[in-house]
């Protein structure tokens, strides 16, 4: 009998070890490239210069952020080491950053590159690596398809969707219109052009009576708005970057040409489009926006827009209030910053998509009243709402309802 009782206390000691040991395992940290106790490594690619430089703003705002983060403690107690290299907007270049970023760097994942060229030429290469390609600064389509690119999810509303919402403006206020389309030669463009036909849908050929494309690395686009003025059409879809958009306005004004305009929200940004256009030049100008104007009085006592101009004064006192980039940079970082506090001590890569697709109802400062943040294993599309607005004196005046325009990848 005190041989079975040994045996049956050595067993039950064995049982608990077992169970100590696995309880242990469990709570172990885990880490891939990029994490550790102390760090977590964050790349990024951005435009500094070349042709949509004024985006680099997106870049020193996430900085910014991450400083802030960082001063305040880091994220369940580790620093982010935030590590953004230049491309100048050329997908050759960007390839080699990225691969600088996963080869040398061994960052944890690269955040928010910008631009649909450059994000396309590193889309297989870091799905390859099994390297999450996180909430990507362009609204292309493509960024949704968790089936193919399981490693790579967009953020901002895509160029579709916006599109659409358009068209259905157009169609209900505009149905007779002689519609004048200038896009980049590129996914973003034509993604924008896709959304626009299909929401126009049988109307789209009679509607639309010039398509007119352009290169990036084009000094101007003023060729362009003459050519569609001259066509009388009384209707323009700008689907531009920051720099053309400017152009593209000052132009209009210069030959006289005033049709309904509809800029894409990606230049809808008043300290980088709007002013130096002029805004004698910019008004009317219809647009849509998920983000709060910084330059709209309605948000003075915004709890959300407070917390905004704390961070502007202590962390990027050179930031351009009025720039929309520089909202657009601060909420995608609160987005991350989000998920990687909900990876807690599993900071694997495989964790941080999982996280990152586990959103749900999300409610970031930035954001309008009514647009959150949602994602699930198979929507990649953190944000699919928008609000239409027009452009009046020196700020943007909200109008209609928050709209979805769901469009899969």
């Amino acid at each position: 009998m005190p041989f079975n009782q040994l045996r049956l206390g050595a067993l039950s000691a064995a049982v608990a070890m077992l169970a100590v040991s696995s309880s242990g395992a469990l709570a172990q940290k885990k880490y891939d490239p990029g994490a550790s106790d102390t760090e977590i490594k964050i790349g990024n690619i951005m435009p500094y210069s070349g042709p949509a430089s004024a985006y680099g703003v997106i870049g020193k705002t996430e900085e910014a952020y991450f400083k802030k983060i960082n001063a305040e403690g880091g994220i369940n107690g580790r620093k982010i080491n935030f590590i953004s290299y230049d491309d100048g907007y050329s997908p050759p270049k960007t390839v080699e950053q990225a691969r600088k970023l996963v080869e040398s760097d061994e960052v944890l994942f690269v955040f928010n590159p910008l631009g649909t060229p450059p994000n396309s030429a590193i889309q297989k290469y870091l799905n390859t690596k099994k390297v999450p390609q996180l909430f990507v600064a362009t609204g292309a389509t493509k960024w949704n398809d968790p089936k193919d690119f399981p490693w790579t999810m967009g953020w901002q509303p895509n160029y579709q969707s916006e599109s659409r919402i358009y068209a259905k403006y157009i169609l209900k206020e505009h149905p007779n219109a002689k519609i004048a389309v200038l896009y980049q030669n590129d996914d973003y463009g034509k993604d924008y052009l896709k959304g626009l036909k299909d929401g126009l849908g049988a109307k789209a050929a009679s509607m639309i009576v010039i398509e007119e494309s352009f290169e990036v690395t084009q000094p101007t686009v003023d060729s362009a708005v003459v050519k569609m003025k001259s066509l009388n059409a009384d209707v323009f879809f700008n689907v531009t970057t920051p720099k053309f958009a400017a152009q593209t306005i000052k132009k209009m004004n210069e030959i006289g040409w005033k049709p309904v305009h509809f800029l894409n929200n990606v230049s809808a940004s008043i300290g980088s489009v709007m002013k130096p256009a002029g805004f004698e030049n910019a008004q009317g100008i219809i647009s849509s926006n998920y983000l709060k104007d910084t330059s709209d009085p309605q948000w003075k006592d915004d709890a959300g827009m407070k917390a905004f101009d704390e961070f502007l004064t202590k962390y990027f006192p050179e930031g351009n209030r009025i720039d929309g980039s520089v909202m657009y940079g601060y909420t995608v970082a609160q987005g991350i910053v989000h998920v990687l506090k909900a990876c807690g001590d599993n900071l694997t890569r495989e964790n941080v998509m999982k996280q990152a697709a586990n959103i749900k109802g999300l409610e970031l400062g930035g954001l309008l009243p009514g647009i959150k943040v949602n994602t699930s294993p198979t929507d990649f599309a953190p944000i699919s709402q928008l609000q239409l607005m027009k452009f009046k004196g020196e700020k943007w005046d909200l109008f209609g309802d928050v709209i979805s325009g769901d469009v899969g990848g």
